[in-house]
């Protein structure tokens, strides 16, 4: 059986805190403190302060890249994390994220990524 290249996943945070998704230095600490608890190694980090509220931001990682938007207002984050190889698990970031920002409860919904066959995909890139 073919292994996936990566780990995708989606993950729905929720009843957070207010004032932590509403900093940017704080959301943007969180989420290299996630990569970097999890094993990731960080590359780059991109993060923007909305008016009146909300953060958005991606942290570039070896192994792929968490993305975040907030809506403070409404305690939700949006989170992105992306993994490839074996070696960090999303999850483990998603759990740390919702243990940070003081969250309710999180779902979340993972998809393996790279398990299309070579042939498979340039079929699809035609359309």
């Amino acid at each position: 059986m073919k292994q996936p290249l990566g780990r995708h996943v989606l993950a729905e945070i929720c009843g957070c805190d207010y004032k932590i998704l509403n900093d940017l230095e704080k959301v943007e600490e969180i989420m290299v403190n996630a990569a970097l608890e999890a094993g990731a190694e960080v590359r780059e980090c991109v993060f923007h302060k909305f008016s009146p509220q909300g953060v958005s931001g991606v942290v570039v990682i070896s192994e792929s890249h968490l993305a975040i938007h907030t809506w403070p207002e409404l305690g939700y984050a949006a989170v992105d994390v992306f993994t490839c190889g074996r070696k960090v698990d999303p999850l483990d970031m998603c759990n740390y994220l919702a243990g940070h920002f003081d969250a309710e409860h999180m779902i979340a919904k993972e998809t393996e990524r790279g398990m299309l066959l070579e042939t498979e995909f340039r079929e699809v890139v035609n359309y």
